[in-house]
């Protein structure tokens, strides 16, 4: 540090009114990567970049910052406690006082950092309206045409349900699409339906994946809803933005797995028409047509709650593999002691439902979850004790990743339900003026 007086052997940091002293010494490698950045200062210019003030006379550099926050924090880096929120202080405030000193959330002690996570949860929307209108400025002048803000319109329109009348309508009757050809694809599988179908065809026509399906009104509904899907899809991809963007998105990918197989299904009864290689085909079309299930997952569009469970899924995928990790291990271990002791033991007596560990894993999962089908179970003394102690570690072993799980749902809801509020607000506005 060439800065200051040179015969000086210790620094003074003022922050909010206390004064420290350290050493030059000290402070090249210092903890607090702000305090030791002024070791490395070689002007005064350097210095102000620093900290707020510089008193040359008595080497004293001012910090407009909260001091009780720093006497916390100076007490963490000298090793003398941990680091918790000082009383009477805004969780956040502090973590802003750690943020400028150089420390991180990772520094304070776990009941804090819950505190932390469940503050900053609470006030993400705020920082969520400030970042959206830094990111989605209003065009004006010549890129605020007509065609411009007809084509943002269409886009909200089909993208967010609530923001528009009309985007509420339209979400509305792709809901209605959606449960229709969940309610015709289930009734599909009924004996009755199906006898029903037969009777309408002849002999030579038995299949049910012939090459004309629209002739029966299960036939017909499927493809108005389909047309109605393409459509709906056809659409949004021509009003988005970015088209790389639209195609790599989840819920864009379910639909055209929602809708690809029905085209695939087609295709395949016309090129294969009534010969016997409808026959070999007929699984796999069976196979296309249930594909139609993904049709459900197309409500998370329209639905907040399905949209939190994917988003929580996404951000959790740690806890869900930690989660899988920790079953894993139990099978292996409750699986082979079941093993043993139903059926390795006494040969004579032995339990054929535990022949060997695969099979007793099958025991120990539903176990574990505290399902208990009741297909098959212990019948020893020791293996019944096992089972209980089965039962209880799934209980715990389940239990403890969940506390995290819970906490990214709500805070995933919180954005989401913002967002949502967020353009309802924008079309009331919008309405007045």
């Amino acid at each position: 540090m060439t800065f200051g007086r040179g015969g000086a052997a210790s620094v003074v940091l003022n922050v909010g009114g206390a004064r420290y002293s350290l050493s030059r010494e000290l402070l090249k490698d210092f903890p607090l990567r702000r305090v030791s950045r002024l070791h490395g200062c070689r002007s005064e210019r350097d210095v102000l970049e620093v900290c707020d003030d510089y008193d040359r006379e008595r080497n004293e550099y001012f910090f407009d910052r909260h001091s009780e926050a720093f006497g916390f924090i100076l007490l963490y880096v000298r090793g003398h406690g941990k680091l918790r929120f000082a009383p009477r202080m805004c969780e956040l405030s502090f973590y802003n006082e750690m943020i400028y000193w150089g420390l991180e959330g990772a520094h304070l002690e776990y009941c804090c950092q819950r505190r932390l996570d469940d503050r900053m949860s609470d006030t993400h929307t705020f920082h969520a309206a400030e970042e959206l209108g830094r990111e989605q400025p209003r065009p004006t002048g010549p890129e605020a045409a007509p065609s411009r803000r007809w084509l943002e319109r269409m886009r909200r329109t089909f993208e967010e349900p609530t923001s528009s009348l009309a985007a509420q309508i339209l979400a509305s009757v792709s809901v209605v699409f959606v449960i229709v050809s969940m309610v015709v694809l289930c009734a599909s599988t009924l004996p009755d339906w199906r006898a029903a179908a037969a009777d309408n065809r002849s002999l030579d026509d038995r299949s049910r994946y012939s090459a004309s399906p629209g002739r029966e009104p299960s036939g017909i509904i499927e493809a108005i809803c389909i047309g109605w899907f393409t459509a709906e899809c056809i659409v949004r991809f021509i009003v988005s933005k970015n088209k790389c963007e639209f195609v790599k998105r989840p819920l864009n990918i379910i639909d055209l797995l929602a809708i690809t197989p029905y085209y695939i299904s087609v295709l395949m009864t016309v090129f294969t028409g009534e010969n016997s290689q409808l026959q070999r085909a007929g699984v796999t079309l069976r196979v296309l047509r249930m594909m139609r299930i993904f049709w459900v997952i197309k409500l998370a569009r329209h639905f907040i709650g399905l949209q939190t469970l994917g988003l929580t899924l996404k951000r959790c995928y740690r806890e869900m593999v930690m989660l899988l990790v920790f079953i894993c291990v139990a099978m292996a271990i409750f699986s082979a002691l079941s093993q043993l002791l139903e059926h390795g033991l006494d040969l004579e007596t032995s339990n054929k439902d535990f022949a060997s560990i695969p099979a007793a894993c099958w025991w120990v999962i539903i176990s574990m979850t505290t399902v208990g089908y009741g297909d098959m179970y212990p019948i020893t003394v020791p293996g019944r004790i096992l089972g209980g102690v089965c039962v209880v570690s799934g209980i715990v072993l389940l239990a403890l990743p969940i506390t995290f799980i819970y906490h990214s749902f709500v805070q995933c809801y919180h954005e989401l339900k913002f967002r949502s509020a967020r353009y309802s607000r924008s079309l009331s506005a919008e309405f007045l003026n």
